[in-house]
């Protein structure tokens, strides 16, 4: 697992886009506290550290530590709104947790021994269907990322959902559906110049 991230909020009482435009100009990012029990609190964070923590992964799939003005407040990153053009933070969502109750949150997929991969070295190419899940556990369980090993997948093979190697708590979100969510994860095709080889070959074996 990676450092736990630490970010100081302050609770801001002035809101409206008047005020988040004032709070941008001073390289502060608005963010809002949601969720659990609680109502509803409205913080503002440092810009340069948030900057710091959006080139985290595990920052967009962990549980982050907020010290609101010396209270503890453990949260996960719901949404991230950003500047269309510039991409710099402009608001940002947290959902507050409890080590009681699960959480269901994305958390990204790491893809691993994709050189030594067997339809790959049969002149195959790997293509991702999604890069994250959806998955639901208690916040000591959340994993900073899931693998997909794609050493044993053969040339034409895929790999599913039901196929993912999960942490002990981890149950993924669409499984818990029903029927017909074993979703696509990566796949293994034959290159476009091998299938033209092959075609070809075919060609020149029926003259």
């Amino acid at each position: 697992m990676s450092e736990a991230i630490t970010l100081n909020a302050i609770v801001r009482k002035d809101v409206g886009k008047g005020a988040s435009r004032r709070l941008r100009h001073e390289d502060k990012v608005p963010a809002i506290i949601y969720g659990g029990e609680a109502e509803p609190v409205q913080v503002t964070l440092e810009g340069k550290a948030i900057r710091k923590a959006l080139e985290s992964e595990s920052f967009y799939s962990q549980i982050v530590n907020l010290d609101i003005e010396g209270a503890a407040q453990q949260v996960i990153l719901k949404d991230v709104q950003r500047h269309p053009a510039k991409e710099f933070a402009m608001h940002m969502d947290f959902l507050r947790v409890d080590a009681t109750h699960a959480v269901t949150t994305h958390v990204p997929l790491h893809f691993i021994n994709e050189d030594a991969c067997v339809g790959v070295k049969a002149g195959g190419a790997i293509t991702h269907a999604r890069v994250e899940v959806e998955i639901k556990c208690l916040p000591a369980d959340l994993p900073e990322f899931i693998e997909v090993n794609m050493a044993d997948v053969e040339l034409g093979g895929h790999v599913h959902l039901s196929d993912l190697a999960l942490p002990e708590g981890v149950q993924l979100v669409a499984m818990l559906q029903a029927e017909g969510h074993d979703l696509d994860v990566a796949s293994v095709q034959k290159t476009r110049g091998a299938a033209e080889e092959d075609e070809a070959s075919e060609e020149a074996g029926e003259e």
